[in-house]
């Protein structure tokens, strides 16, 4: 499904003290990109080719204080407002765009940020953006296109990587640029369907026949599926889902601390019961070992190695734990690996991996190799990766 076919097209853009570039970047993706209405005749404008015009049933703007006021008065009045003469100019209908649609960054007590200058400013400016793009790609009728063009460079920063870090396949990143001197006039929002003449700073007539808007998309990589459930569905701050991410990426590690019920992956924890952490144990006690088939086996061949994984069940609870005396009847082993076991377990535990690692799990999942009856399931990770602590008193 491609953008414009959507039922929310949702196009979000920062502005700062030029919001200028809500009207030219919605021009470029509406209009000039197989829009609503033909160019004027003779006209020089010229864009990046893009695959369809996406014309937004929504607009949004994240800014400062006086940005908002900019936008509200110089885009949103009725009579004389930018956006509502593109409109008309251009034929665009149903694009929801009013001051509920302006969200100011709150300072620390809450108050319309005025600024962006010190350390913590940009770090509510992050979350704050963060947020924001979280909500919009959270909802799957959403198609979002989000326009770095304006604002300071720390604001656009963010909300590209904001879209980077939650962004989905119908999602867009661009920014939009006009040519000189229009960058620089300001009044000049737009090419109008009537073209007219402007002056300079320095007096100079020009023509906005001859203004160039030009759109270019920016490709990003969508990181979505390398942040763990929890952070994707929550309100991470912008710095941990970064850091999260980061950590999906470091280097392959398997370190197990038995004593102490841990495993971690990559230098990230990832917390598991008793039962499920003796088996991603065992299994790495196969891996580590690179047997036969490079310690993967099958269901109806892992009885052989049930004293390891009992070993490594007893490494976690203990001894002296009730556990420990029922765990064969508790189970289901007494009488080997039960097959029900085998697959329910493999199941929880890359569930288990997949909930806290995200796309970082791909690494430490079981592969499967052959065919049924006889597939063969077995970790991939680099034997010399694995660390195992079974006997580790605890501190």
């Amino acid at each position: 499904m491609t953008p414009t076919n959507f039922p929310r097209r949702i196009l979000l853009c920062v502005t700062g003290l030029t919001p200028q570039i809500v009207t030219e970047t919605l021009y470029a993706i509406a209009v000039r990109n197989g829009g609503v209405s033909p160019a004027p005749t003779g006209e020089t404008h010229a864009m990046a080719t893009m695959a369809l015009a996406f014309i937004p049933t929504e607009i949004h703007i994240v800014t400062t204080s006086e940005g908002a006021d900019r936008a509200r008065l110089a885009l949103l009045d009725l009579v004389s407002g930018e956006f509502h003469k593109l409109c008309r100019d251009y034929g665009l209908t149903n694009i929801d765009f009013s001051t509920k649609n302006i969200h100011t960054i709150p300072d620390a007590n809450g108050k319309p940020l005025s600024d962006i200058r010190t350390p913590e400013d940009n770090a509510r400016a992050a979350d704050y953006l963060l947020a924001l793009v979280r909500k919009f790609c959270d909802d799957d009728s959403v198609a979002l296109h989000v326009s770095i063009a304006g604002g300071r460079k720390t604001m656009g920063f963010f909300l590209g990587y904001a879209l980077s870090l939650v962004g989905r396949t119908q999602d867009r990143l661009s920014h939009v640029l006009v040519s000189e001197p229009f960058e620089a006039l300001t009044d000049f929002y737009f090419p109008p369907k009537t073209p007219r003449v402007l002056h300079t700073r320095d007096g100079k007539p020009v023509h906005t026949a001859d203004a160039q808007i030009t759109l270019a998309e920016i490709p990003f990589v969508r990181l979505r599926h390398g942040m763990p459930d929890k952070l994707q569905r929550g309100q991470a701050s912008f710095g941990d889902a970064v850091f999260a991410v980061q950590q999906n990426l470091s280097p392959i590690s398997v370190v197990f601390d038995l004593p102490n019920k841990t495993v971690h992956c990559g230098g990230r924890l990832v917390a598991m019961p008793p039962k499920v952490l003796a088996w991603f144990a065992w299994w790495a006690l196969l891996r580590k070992r690179d047997f036969g088939s490079a310690g993967r086996v099958t269901w109806s061949g892992a009885s052989e190695y049930l004293p390891d994984f009992l070993r490594a069940y007893e490494s976690v609870v203990g001894a002296d734990s009730p556990n420990l005396a029922k765990a064969k009847k508790i189970f289901a082993l007494a009488d080997g690996m039960e097959q029900e076991f085998f697959q329910t377990t493999n199941s929880k535990l890359e569930k288990m991996l997949e909930a806290a690692l995200g796309l970082g799990s791909r690494p430490y999942l079981l592969s499967s190799s052959g065919r049924r009856p006889n597939t063969l399931r077995g970790l991939t990770v680099p034997p010399e990766t694995i660390s195992l602590s079974p006997n580790r008193k605890a501190r």
